[in-house]
């Protein structure tokens, strides 16, 4: 806000009298908090040492002992709605977050735009004198901001936080991350030969931030979200991480659900009369096949092998995105800052079960449409987690670590939305290793770092009336008992179309899984839970208390219509051409240029798959106008990674044109040799003249240069996207993962030549099965 000048302002400055406290920033309270919220991805409650589970996380151990362990926190179900609740402090709904950015829709809960009337918490903060840092993931710019030259006004920085260091989108390779700092996109500092991992790498950048700031201004507290892309696909971590855990999961997911319950009541985390509930708990023909377990007893001796060895690789990325934590808790403890920084660590939504009922060493396939291939995933065991995979657990493990609950991400069952949450602040609470089970939701945690810090709301922010926030604060809890009351009535819940409502100690469900096409909401079978007795929802009580689920459904009606919640969507994207047709003319559309034809020039930053020109399940044409000479080299062009993408490159006096099948060997290449020095059109023509079993392309590739065809070869195209973000198209040079095995070096930067520009033209097949297009890329959340 401007400050009043309170100088006087004369003809003569020696008659006047400077104000620098008009124009100098606010000062946080002497004695102010630093805030630092760690934020996991797919982690359920029983995967974690503090609640129990098996895999050892030191620095939130030593947080618990310090503080406090919360055993009834919630969240939306899936990441970025989550994520914007802890932005605003507001529903997901009323954030426009009700799903990811990828699936975003026009309509007012789904647009995935934060609106103006929902100040963001780091504005806050940063107006009362803190500094704001955003380190990691940031999965809530909208699918329409990602490129280089979109507004940067729904980036981090415009959204209050002075510096931003991480990855835009879902996921990313922790081997070979798509990184942007601040407002633009850069390449990663060094390799994994190198010793490079994302995680160390944004413990790194965090520690610099922090240490920035004190060594300028020491009395300033901060506020930092570390957003590690731990514990989300793919799942990749150091060898030495990964065999702590050899062994330690071959009893299986059923086995393991058994074993971690008990420890879970014997640490006060549940009640001592806590039911399992099954593993497959769901009628048939109500939720998505792809969420089906197999039992373990089902499975062979090669996949018990494989199942878990991937259950140890994601322990191993776990624990070691801990330790890369607590490398951050160390230095603050090391220069006096722990005991005043309130830290929030925890995790976005239930473990995740899109690694489908057997997992998969490239989930791409899964995203895809692809089935995988077990005999070849079974030749990659000892592979999983290094750069040379891609890997996702089975769905299996992703029930074992919801344990007792039903169900895990994207659903509203406890499996979806219950989730780990420990508190630290030694200087404002005085409960040292203690458990809290008072019921709280991510919309709670703004709220409470607001109240912490002293800072409150304003009724109007910028001019704009501000929407109230949807949460309460849980600092009345920090020395309350164990079992005292909530300050929380009221919590609602939706996820792609499965409804849940959470009010004064009862629960209801829908029974009407997330995105299964059911539609007929109005039909709708409901679940009542006593949720204050029946932490796992194991005991349906809506035969016995039909008023309690008539009271609860009519108050879900009325939050969703405050909240932005309706229309409904539980569109089935796959299978169903109808429900598909129907989403298609809701998402945001690229526009294709009138030609059909994108130009690319060098010297340029990488551009968003979902920006480029889409060549995925059409005809499409390439044309590269280059200036040879003898030692002309390098990668023109190339999208994608190992996992699959395609490029042209020129190596050994050869130019080759190479497509990387989902990763699946070997590569399609068509070469020929390089023509004589001078400007040339290399071209690369593919005509799609059918589909394959899984509706992948087919057809005809065709290498030119100039106008002479030099090459002819079958290959089959992918369908759906290269990757769900990341990997983008590189003009004059690879992206750190490379397409191709036949480089002779990373990056292979284009030398000794120079390329004019690069146009990608698929006028002629612009919407040929468009439907089927987009129908892969929406297989994932």
């Amino acid at each position: 806000m401007a400050k009043e000048f309170k100088g006087v302002v004369n003809l003569d400055v020696r008659d006047s009298t400077s104000d620098w406290d008009a124009f100098l920033s606010d000062k946080a309270p002497q004695g102010a908090p630093n805030v630092l919220v760690v934020l996991y991805d797919d982690t359920g409650m029983a995967a974690w040492s503090p609640y129990g589970g098996r895999i050892n996380m030191p620095t939130m151990d030593r947080l618990a002992a310090g503080g406090l362990t919360y055993t009834q926190w919630h969240t939306t179900a899936l990441c970025s709605p989550t994520r914007s609740t802890f932005l605003t402090g507001r529903n997901h709904h009323l954030n426009g977050f009700a799903s990811i950015s990828e699936s975003s829709t026009g309509f007012p809960g789904y647009n995935s735009h934060i609106p103006p009337s929902n100040v963001t918490m780091a504005h806050l903060l940063r107006d009362a004198g803190w500094s704001t840092f955003w380190v990691g993931k940031n999965h809530n710019v909208p699918i329409d901001e990602w490129t280089a030259g979109a507004s940067k006004k729904n980036w981090p920085l415009a959204q209050g936080y002075d510096r931003f260091y991480g990855f835009i989108g879902g996921e990313t390779n922790n081997w070979y991350p798509s990184l942007a700092e601040d407002n633009r996109y850069i390449d990663q500092p060094y390799s994994p030969e190198e010793g490079y991992h994302l995680s160390k790498d944004l413990a790194d950048q965090a520690l610099k931030m922090i240490r920035d700031v004190k060594q300028t201004e020491p009395e300033k507290p901060w506020y930092l979200w570390f957003c590690p892309g731990a514990n989300h696909a793919p799942h990749h971590a150091p060898q030495q991480y990964i065999d702590k855990y050899k062994g330690m999961f071959d009893d299986g997911y059923e086995a393991y659900r058994e074993w971690v319950l008990a420890r879970m009541i014997e640490r006060g985390i549940l009640p001592a009369d806590t039911d399992l509930t099954p593993l497959n708990p769901m009628p048939d023909g109500t939720f998505s096949p792809t969420d089906e377990v197999r039992p373990w007893d089902e499975l062979n001796d090669e996949e018990k092998r494989m199942f878990s060895r991937m259950a140890e690789v994601f322990a191993g990325f776990s624990e070691y995105t801990d330790a890369q934590v607590g490398r951050i808790v160390d230095y603050l403890e090391e220069s006096g800052q722990l005991d005043n920084t309130l830290i929030i660590y925890c995790a976005d939504n239930g473990a995740s079960g899109e690694g489908s009922p057997n997992g998969s060493v490239n989930e791409g396939k899964i995203f895809g449409g692809y089935p995988d291939d077990e005999a070849q995933n079974l030749t990659m065991v000892d592979k999983l987690g290094s750069p040379d995979t891609y890997n996702h657990y089975p769905t299996g493990w992703a029930a074992a670590f919801s344990t007792p609950y039903k169900m895990f991400k994207r659903y509203t069952y406890q499996g979806g939305v219950c989730d780990p949450l420990v508190i630290h602040w030694p200087a404002g609470m005085k409960a040292r290793g203690e458990v809290r089970h008072q019921y709280h939701h991510s919309t709670d945690i703004v709220p409470t770092i607001l109240e912490a810090c002293g800072v409150q709301l304003p009724d109007t922010y910028n001019g704009v009336e501000q929407t109230p926030l949807s949460g309460v604060s849980m600092t009345y809890s920090f020395d309350a008992p164990a079992d005292g009351p909530t300050a929380k009535e009221t919590q609602y819940y939706e996820m792609f179309g499965q409804r849940g409502l959470w009010h004064k100690g009862w629960k209801a469900v829908s029974v009407h899984g997330p995105v299964s096409g059911m539609g007929n909401f109005d039909k709708d079978e409901w679940e009542l839970y006593h949720a204050d007795v029946d932490r796992a929802e194991a005991h349906d009580l809506a035969a016995q208390h039909p008023d309690k689920l008539e009271e609860l459904k009519a108050l879900w009606m009325e939050e969703a219509k405050a909240n932005n919640v309706l229309p409904l969507n539980d569109l089935q994207i796959i299978g169903n051409p109808k429900d598909f047709e129907t989403f298609v003319s809701m998402e945001f559309h690229q526009p294709v240029p009138p030609s059909g034809q994108y130009v690319y020039y060098p010297g340029t930053s990488e551009v968003p798959e979902r920006s480029a020109a889409n060549v995925h399940g059409v005809s499409y044409k390439i044309l590269a106008e280059v200036d040879l000479t003898p030692d002309s080299q390098g990668v023109i062009f190339a999208h994608g990674s190992r996992f699959g993408g395609h490029s042209l490159f020129i190596s050994g006096g050869v130019v080759t044109y190479a497509y990387n099948f989902l990763g699946i060997p070997p590569e399609d290449r068509i070469s020929a040799p390089v023509p004589a020095s001078g400007r040339h059109i290399i071209g690369v023509e593919f005509t799609k003249e059918g589909m394959g079993p899984y509706r992948e392309g087919v057809g005809p590739l065709r290498l030119f240069i100039d106008d002479e065809q030099v090459g002819e070869q079958k290959i089959r195209t992918v369908l759906g996207h290269f990757s769900l973000c990341g990997e983008g198209l590189c003009i004059g040079y690879d992206s750190a993962d490379p397409v191709s095995s036949a480089y002779p070096e990373p990056r292979f930067e284009f030398r000794d030549g120079e390329i004019k520009k690069v146009v990608f033209d698929i006028a002629d097949d612009a919407y040929i099965d468009v439907e089927k297009h987009m129908e892969a890329a929406m297989a994932r959340d």
